[in-house]
């Protein structure tokens, strides 16, 4: 583990869009500095994820001074949307959880996203991310709290990981759709220098000054068949992870983080293993 690093950091400061690549990023306590503080919401204010909209995968979303946002897809006209400053809020579904947030200010951020995805959506932030949204307490220490992430402020995985399951991939009845890169998984922080799935095995650790605790092991789902640069569908990596990776009924990649100190992360950064 002595050689353990960040080798990358990944950014989505639109939940579902496609992310940044920083070579450093400020931890804060629901999650790294502009990560998921925006989403699109449908007009029962359901998020929309690549779940239902694949062809979310092929936008993009530059994050700006202050907070701000410039979305960019293909065939569309990119647009500058800034933070909001009306206090006025809207509710918002994230899975089972119910959130506040504040509607973009400008209609033709609401347009721009609409005409992209052929229906009817908006374009939400997330205000006060140190109030808006506890994570999940069958995992969570009192007062922790997530942006619109999926259930936890950081995702990490591990290449020596994605090299085990690609391998899998390989042997098994998809082995054309194999390797799969990363981004298919649409983590936070990629560690290099460990053994394949050591993560498992982890409570505590530091990346560089910034300790985290180990919440859970990450459940995947249909997000992880989406090719990032086509917004296309196979099968894998659930059928390999389906039997080999199956724990608690849930087909396991990564592990979800939870922040115990603040501070500033960079690729490079050593990764220590506290627990």
């Amino acid at each position: 583990m002595g050689n353990a690093h960040l080798q990358s950091i990944h950014l989505h400061p639109v939940k579902a869009v496609r992310g940044l690549t920083p070579r450093e990023a400020t931890v804060e306590p629901w999650g790294l500095a502009g990560d998921r503080r925006w989403v699109l919401i449908d007009d029962g204010g359901k998020v929309l994820t690549q779940r239902g909209q694949p062809r979310l995968a092929l936008a993009a979303a530059a994050l700006l001074p202050g907070g701000g946002i410039r979305l960019s897809a293909p065939g569309m006209e990119p647009l500058t949307v800034p933070v909001p400053r009306s206090p006025g809020t809207v509710p918002v579904e994230v899975f089972r959880d119910k959130v506040e947030a504040v509607p973009a200010e400008d209609p033709a951020a609401h347009a721009w996203c609409s005409a992209y995805l052929g229906i009817g959506v908006r374009l939400v932030h997330m205000d006060d991310p140190a109030t808006r949204r506890p994570v999940d307490p069958e995992y969570a220490q009192p007062g922790e709290t997530v942006s619109f992430a999926d259930g936890f402020p950081l995702l990490l995985t591990t290449t020596a990981s994605l090299d085990a399951l690609n391998a899998l991939i390989a042997r098994g009845d998809h082995a054309q759709e194999g390797p799969l890169p990363m981004n298919r998984f649409r983590p936070n922080v990629v560690v290099a220098g460990t053994a394949a799935w050591a993560e498992d095995d982890w409570s505590r650790l530091a990346i560089g000054e910034v300790s985290f605790r180990v919440a859970k092991a990450c459940g995947r789902c249909v997000v992880t068949t989406t090719d990032q640069s086509s917004a296309e569908r196979g099968r894998e990596p659930l059928h390999s992870l389906g039997r080999h990776r199956r724990l608690g009924g849930k087909l396991v990649f990564g592990q979800n983080l939870v922040p115990l100190s603040r501070g500033v992360i960079r690729v490079g950064d050593p990764v220590t293993i506290l627990g």
